[in-house]
Parts: C-alpha cells; sequence; structure tokens
C-alpha cells in the first residue's frame, strides 16, 4: 500500500530532520510538509508543502482531503520556556491542535498518528534519577501540562476509537542542521555554536544541572522504530520513555574542551529556565521502550560532541 504522510510542524528542529528521513524512505513526493510557513532548508523542497495552522481545523481537514494520509505526525507545539511567556496560546496550541489531528485521523481512517510528548511531563516530586515509566507525575509548566494531558488523551482515543496513536517523551535533543525553537536544553545546541564562533559561552542552566538529552539521529532513528514496531508489541499508548545520555553544562564544556581546549564556560545567574530544569529528571529509565520495540540509542556524549563540531564548523563557520 502506498503511504501518503503528513508531517505538521516540518519547519522545527525535530520537523526538518523527520521529513528528510521520511522521503529518504517513502519518496520526495509521498511526505507531506506542513507548517505555518514554507521552509527555507533547501533539503525541504523536494517534495510536496503545504501551509497549514493546525488551530484552523477546516484547513487541516482540506489538507486530510485532499492527501487521504496513512500516516500523520503532529509535531506543532509550543516549548517549555516560550509557553511559559504565553500559556494560553500553548495550552491552546498543544491540546487543540492535538484534538484536530485526533478527530481528523478518525474521520479519514489514519492508520497511524505519532504525537511527541516530553521529560517536561515529570515534575519536582518525580523521581530525580532513573526515572520509570509509571510514577508521580507533577509538571509545573504549561508545557508539561499540556504533554501530560497529551498523553492521557491519546491513550483514550486508542482504548475508546481504536485509533493506533503512538508517542515518545523526548529529552533534550541536539542538532545541527535546526536551531531549536525554545526548550530548557536549548543550551546543549547553542554551546556548540559559541564554541566555534567565540570560544566561549555563557550557559542558562548551572554547572551541575544534570538533565537527559539525546542526539538527533538517536531521536530520528528511534521515532521510525516506533512507528514500524507491531501494533501488538506496544503496551505504552500514551508515550513511551525514551533515553540517550545523561550530562551537566559542566560535563559538556569539558567535552568540547578536547576539541577547542580554550573554550571557557560561564553563567548566567537567576535564568527563569533554570526553575524548569531543577524540576525535571537527571535521568530516564527506558526498559519498556528496548522490550518492546528494541530501542536502543548509538550516540554517546563523545560522539555527539564530535559530530556537533565537525558539521556546524562546516556547514556555519
Amino acid at each position: 500500500m502506498q503511504e501518503n504522510i503528513l508531517v505538521i510542524g516540518s519547519n522545527g528542529q525535530i520537523g526538518t530532520e523527520l521529513v528528510i528521513a521520511l522521503r529518504n524512505i517513502y519518496g520526495d513526493s509521498n511526505v507531506i510538509a506542513c507548517d505555518l510557513q514554507p521552509s527555507k532548508q533547501i533539503e525541504l523542497s523536494a517534495g510536496p508543502f503545504e501551509v497549514v495552522n493546525v488551530l484552523d481545523k477546516q484547513v487541516v481537514s482540506d489538507v486530510f482531503k485532499k492527501y487521504k494520509p496513512t500516516q500523520v505526525y503532529l509535531l506543532a507545539a509550543l516549548l517549555s520556556a516560550t509557553g511559559e511567556k504565553n500559556p494560553a496560546l500553548a495550552w491552546d496550541l498543544n491540546m487543540n491542535g492535538l484534538f484536530h489531528v485526533l478527530d481528523l485521523a478518525i474521520e479519514f481512517k489514519t492508520a497511524k498518528v505519532y504525537w511527541p510528548s516530553s521529560i517536561a511531563v515529570f515534575g519536582p516530586n518525580s523521581p530525580k534519577h532513573n526515572t520509570d515509566q509509571f510514577c508521580v507525575m507533577d509538571p509545573n509548566t504549561v508545557y508539561g501540562i499540556s504533554k501530560l494531558a497529551g498523553e492521557r488523551w491519546c491513550e483514550y482515543y486508542f482504548q475508546k476509537y481504536g485509533l493506533d496513536v503512538r508517542s515518545i517523551r523526548y529529552p533534550g535533543l541536539i542538532s545541527w542542521k535546526a536551531m531549536p525553537g525554545g526548550g530548557t536544553t536549548d543550551y546543549a545546541v547553542h554551546i556548540f555554536h559559541e564554541a566555534l564562533k567565540n570560544k566561549s559561552y555563557q550557559s542558562f542552566l548551572s554547572a551541575t544541572t544534570e538533565l537527559p538529552m539525546m542526539y538527533m539521529d538517536d531521536a530520528i532513528r528511534g521515532t521510525l522504530e516506533l512507528m514500524d514496531a507491531p501494533a501488538d508489541n506496544l503496551r505504552i499508548r500514551s508515550a513511551y520513555n525514551f533515553a540517550g545520555v545523561s550530562f551537566t553544562p559542566e560535563i559538556l564544556a569539558e567535552e568540547i574542551k578536547k576539541h577547542i581546549p580554550e573554550f571557557k564556560l560561564g553563567y548566567v545567574e537567576n535564568d527563569p529556565r533554570q526553575l524548569i530544569a531543577n524540576s525535571w529528571p537527571a535521568s530516564i529509565n527506558d526498559d519498556y521502550a528496548r522490550t518492546d520495540w528494541g530501542w536502543k540509542p548509538n550516540y554517546d556524549l563523545a560522539k555527539i560532541t564530535s559530530d556537533m563540531l565537525e558539521n556546524i564548523k562546516k556547514t556555519v563557520y
């Protein structure tokens, strides 16, 4: 059967690389990129693009009607730090956008829907280390609250309507092809650019703030592996814990110094993102993902650092 795949939110950090990966598998014409405005990425111009505001259900419905998608990836969202600046918009986009896609997927008999969750679903009373799939979840950001609510709705639509919804709780994502979109873990991308450009960086998170991170190559591969997994293998219909590597700004800086010995790391005090980071886990237990669909990361910190510096230097500076 021919796949027609919609990627809504295609211009973002994940969407940019996901569209390329999907087109490599299914062909350029079978993967439709969708966002508020056309991408400036040359790589995304090879296939169809639709201007879509996920909050406009009629526009989204028209795209469903035009392409009859077999799979939909809904990536449009306001992230943690950006969402705190406009909580009402973050809730509206993150929740009503999800409802629009879930309802239309049922109406148009879409086979699979992918919707990303986040470690932001955890909160100050969640376990800090080796955080389990099932534990106390008390998010204190509108992003985290919307993601936790979205997880429950995804499971509800699976149980009530039989809709094959799949999800991952992403950690902080590190990539060089697209800049991040306003998250609390964004320092782990900005630091590489500043290391190459200025040989220094002012981190908005403290030296000892340990957070779960993942290289984008692993995140894309893991996402596609989950979507390819047999439905009967999947025990989690809310969102899977998903782990790569955990580190602090200080540890990351030491790894960068192996490549740029003169690099210096400083710190900005009283950044609001620090309070968000303080409520998140330091490390994640992803045993369900490893057991159910064979998840295993390929990139450790040394490999991430080397690849980031090499590619940013080649493509940006």
